[in-house]
């Protein structure tokens, strides 16, 4: 079970984009995930007519490790770990903040009180 999924609101702990926070977009691989508006690098492209680009600087955004960001918690305006609940004999887990226990809804980032 991943501990931050698309669609959770993080910020980064670690690199030239430290303090800033951003939704998880997509999921590169296990390690990897793409955040919006974070880590921003020019790519330089070349006109494509047969696609119908055109050439110039395109600023995209790119994989950032996921032990560089944490989940933001709303409730306390910082950031927090993640751990897994159980909710029920059945064996159903679930995501939770460590610090006051906020309950981590999948993929909105909505939080409540458990």
């Amino acid at each position: 079970m991943n501990k931050i999924r698309k669609g959770d609101e993080v910020i980064v702990l670690a690199g030239k984009d430290k303090g800033k926070r951003g939704r998880v977009s997509l999921r590169k691989d296990d390690q990897y995930l793409v955040v919006d508006g974070i880590n921003l690098v020019k790519k330089h492209t070349k006109p494509n007519p047969m696609k119908g680009a055109t050439g110039g600087i395109v600023e995209k955004a790119m994989p950032i490790h996921q032990s560089n960001v944490a989940i933001y918690n709303a409730a306390t305006g910082k950031a927090d770990r993640v751990g897994i609940k159980l909710l029920s004999a059945d064996e159903q887990k679930s995501r939770k903040t460590r610090d006051n226990g906020v309950r981590v809804f999948r993929s909105s980032g909505a939080e409540i009180k458990v």
